[in-house]
């Protein structure tokens, strides 16, 4: 299929809202794009390049990427670096691109965890992949039991000074070591930027404490999962669907859409009807309430998808009289990463 040529819609900056990651200068739409799910080998390109279009035009300007996303592993950099070259290349300094290094990506003992040896090799494919000179974030994608955090910082810190990257960012971090990965990258001058971690109204874990952390030392926050991987959607208000992704996701099991998780999902749905929204929109706004998350990472199957979810965006806050209804159905469930 042939395309034209790619222009960028010249309103894109006009209904976005911006956030800024802690206390640096940089700023994400509170939507952005994730690449974990429907960027692989087997996708299709032509979906696949509307939906990155799309986003650019809604002014989603961030991409969120890394080493292992596919399937196969690296596919969706791979995936993506094309569709960059072939319509996006030129907005590029309107692009925050982040990618990833820590879960398996390659066999032996370099392959996977938070050595310098890996998260340095493994930036420089993930740029391969993607044939660019730089990603704007660069994050360790889980702590490392066995490396030193200083090891790992450092590393960071030396993409960032290589140019090869313009921030460094966390991932699954807990709240003790998230405050050690700051104290490091402050002393070492290179102030981490963004954590990422999974978080909805099925997963408040982080409001324990790793919130707050991130608040006190002025980093920002970039959330993953927020529609709980699909639970708080409309999909499974009846059940379980034939052929949907629970019955075949490692992440997502039958045993979570209990009667108990389907009355809670219900009972919400009945707040996001009241305002006039769908379920995922209630459930995007409700973790970017209060401003106390940068940006919510989502995503999307289609380009009518990713316009429905930023859609979001678009509706009046939560009042503190809707936070207070939604409290008794949101309620923890069992955490997954990715």
């Amino acid at each position: 299929m042939t395309h034209d040529p790619y222009l960028a819609a010249e309103d894109r900056y006009e209904t976005m809202d911006y956030r800024r990651s802690g206390r640096s200068g940089l700023r994400l739409p509170g939507v952005s794009l994730g690449l974990w799910h429907n960027f692989g080998g087997a996708n299709d390109a032509d979906t696949m390049r509307e939906t990155l279009r799309t986003a650019f035009d809604l002014g989603v300007t961030h991409y969120d990427l890394a080493n292992n996303y596919g399937p196969p592993a690296g596919s969706a950099e791979t995936n993506f670096g094309t569709i960059f070259h072939q319509d996006l290349k030129p907005y590029r300094d309107e692009m925050i691109i982040s990618t990833k290094a820590g879960y398996y990506m390659w066999p032996g003992p370099y392959g996977e965890w938070g050595s310098r040896k890996t998260l340095l090799s493994s930036l420089d494919q993930s740029l391969t992949r993607m044939g660019l000179d730089y990603v704007d974030i660069y994050y360790h994608h889980r702590p490392d039991p066995d490396t030193p955090i200083e090891e790992s910082m450092m590393a960071l810190d030396q993409a960032v000074r290589s140019g090869k990257a313009l921030y460094a960012g966390i991932s699954n971090y807990n709240a003790e070591d998230t405050r050690e990965a700051v104290r490091i990258l402050r002393e070492l001058g290179t102030p981490l930027l963004i954590h990422q971690f999974s978080y909805s109204m099925y997963e408040r874990s982080p409001e324990e404490a790793l919130i707050g952390t991130l608040e006190d030392e002025g980093v920002g926050s970039i959330v993953f999962s927020p529609l709980a991987q699909g639970l708080l959607t409309d999909r499974y208000l009846n059940g379980v669907p034939e052929g949907s992704r629970v019955t075949h996701s490692q992440f997502l099991q039958e045993n979570q859409l209990s009667e108990t998780y389907l009355e809670r999902t219900r009972a919400l749905n009945d707040i996001a009807q009241q305002r006039g929204q769908s379920l995922a929109q209630l459930a995007i706004q409700w973790v970017l309430r209060k401003d106390r998350i940068t940006s919510a990472l989502v995503g999307a199957s289609s380009a009518a998808q990713l316009r429905n979810t930023v859609a979001a965006l678009d509706f009046p806050a939560l009042t503190d009289d809707e936070i207070a209804a939604i409290e008794p159905h949101a309620v923890h469930h069992t955490h997954h990463s990715s």
